[in-house]
């Protein structure tokens, strides 16, 4: 919507609904066709990117209890991949300045793997570089699209309450686990240790 505000145009209500399980190329092409936007997909990109890379760079935080789970997956040998509809760049340097790189493998973005989460393909390319059988791999997501991909493509499901998802009845109704707060693990511990 700022990106658009910047072009003299103004975003419609369910437009982040819209991008949300789309990847960045996607919501690119999207916006053009959609706002008349005379710029190429690519351009369209860079100046999203440039919009969002003051929150990246120097504002994003992780959610309340988000490093103390990663440190304790990390702790139990559990490996850990990103799959994201962000640019690589961005997620980097929010990871860096967390200081949570560490505990992850690998990142892998839509883009890259040219896909949105309307599609299971950036989920499974995660499973492979880590190595491990569907049915022990887990997918941690905060967007109603997004877990519903995941479930339907047979992960297991770990949803994360955000603010901006208005379809949170839907998210734990899903999930097979729901978490309101990171700082509360029970559930998720139960679940992860079940046979």
């Amino acid at each position: 919507a700022i990106y658009l505000r910047s072009l003299g145009k103004e975003a419609h209500k369910e437009l982040p609904q819209i991008l949300k399980p789309l990847s960045l190329f996607e919501s690119a092409c999207y916006i053009k066709e959609q706002y008349g936007i005379p710029l190429t997909a690519e351009k369209i990109m860079d100046g999203i990117n440039r919009t969002v890379e003051e929150f990246y760079f120097n504002t994003a935080q992780p959610k309340p209890g988000v490093p103390q789970w990663l440190e304790e997956l990390s702790a139990r040998n559990i490996g850990m991949c990103i799959a994201t509809a962000t640019d690589r760049y961005l997620v980097e340097a929010a990871l860096k300045r967390c200081g949570m790189r560490q505990y992850f493998s690998d990142i892998l973005t839509c883009t890259e793997v040219g896909s949105g989460k309307d599609k299971p393909a950036v989920f499974i390319r995660a499973m492979e570089r880590l190595g491990t059988p569907l049915h022990n791999t887990a997918v941690a997501e905060d967007s109603f699209h997004a877990l519903c991909t995941a479930k339907a493509a047979g992960f297991m499901t770990v949803a994360v309450y955000d603010q901006y998802e208005p379809r949170q009845t839907q998210l734990r109704d899903t999930a097979d686990v729901y978490l309101t707060d990171c700082r509360e693990l029970g559930s998720f511990w139960k679940f992860a240790s079940a046979p």
